[in-house]
């Protein structure tokens, strides 16, 4: 099999929540090795766990998509994301559920069919981490 990027653009809309539609896009599409290539957007609600911290922090109001990073795929995700306010007070951390969108998210995102992306303990620090795989087809 020959190896092949892809590239996929989606529009989220307002009230939908942008980690678990992420999660369910790279779900539908059955994506094992993907990343966001670029995102912009808005949001009412945000909900981030900032570094090295166990919980996270949420708020409500009128918040901008300035950054929104990460790797994808059906094994397991990792997504960053910073947002600003209406003073361009920026904030950032790891995404999770409970990002409502304000008026849209425009996100586009890439995959590749040569790798496997899967989170596993491999002794380096405690958590699952991003291990990358050859896929089965190109090994």
């Amino acid at each position: 099999m020959q190896a092949s990027d892809k590239s996929y653009a989606f529009r989220l809309k307002p009230g939908q929540d942008l980690k678990a539609s992420i999660d369910s896009f790279v779900q539908i599409h059955q994506l094992e090795a993907a990343w966001i290539q670029t995102a912009v957007g808005s949001l009412t609600d945000y909900h981030i766990r900032f570094a090295n911290q166990s919980n996270g922090a949420k708020d409500s109001g009128h918040f901008e998509i300035v950054s929104l990073v990460g790797t994808l795929s059906i094994n397991g995700s990792h997504i960053h994301i910073s947002v600003s306010d209406s003073t361009g007070k920026t904030i950032g951390g790891h995404l999770l559920e409970g990002n409502k969108i304000y008026t849209t998210a425009e996100i586009v995102i890439g995959s590749s069919n040569a790798f496997q992306f899967k989170r596993e303990e491999d002794g380096t620090t405690p958590w699952k981490e991003l291990q990358i795989k050859p896929s089965e087809g190109q090994q």
